[in-house]
């Protein structure tokens, strides 16, 4: 399975670059934004994970976007399956052409199965990420985006998530 994945997603990759490069224009009257991010994961006991988090974006002025995102997110293993959407607003605020503030409200609809005890759980959870990164240039109005979020409304034992603190690695076109 691994050695299907990985190279479907390093073409793919390269299928956006080529794709973000050739048709980026010099000058981008068009204040629509557009991208997102995708991760796959694996792990013990047969564990995959699977995310994507598609956005779009209007820039209100060069320097401060808003917008909406969405994630779906599946995961499974020998011992749980759960799925979890969400969706929300969110503002980013550039500065320097290289780096990024940003807010992200989301409301996450999340159904889990525990395997092994026959458990199961349909809950909602909000969450208002809070962070900022940094912005790298590939293309002429396209960057790649590295950042660090953490989700304000995170409390350790009341949250589906293990933790506040998130990594994320995302794409946008239209900046």
């Amino acid at each position: 399975m691994k050695k299907f994945i990985i190279p479907l997603y390093l073409s793919a990759s390269g299928l956006l670059y080529s794709q973000v490069a050739v048709g980026a224009s010099p000058e981008n009257n068009n204040r629509w934004t557009f991208g997102g991010g995708i991760g796959v994961g694996f792990g013990s006991n047969s564990a995959f994970y699977f995310q994507a988090s598609p956005r779009v974006g209007y820039r209100l002025t060069n320097d401060l976007e808003g917008g909406a995102v969405g994630s779906v997110s599946w995961q499974t293993s020998d011992f749980y399956r759960s799925t979890m959407f969400g969706v929300g607003p969110f503002v980013n605020y550039y500065f320097a052409r290289s780096f990024y503030l940003s807010a992200n409200y989301q409301h996450y609809f999340i159904n889990y199965k525990d395997k092994y005890y026959d458990f199961k759980m349909n809950t909602d959870e909000d969450a208002l990420y809070l962070g900022g990164g940094y912005m790298q240039r590939i293309g002429n109005n396209s960057f790649m985006q590295i950042g660090l979020m953490y989700n304000v409304l995170w409390k350790e034992n009341s949250s589906i998530f293990s933790t506040g603190l998130v990594p994320n690695i995302g794409f946008v076109v239209g900046l």
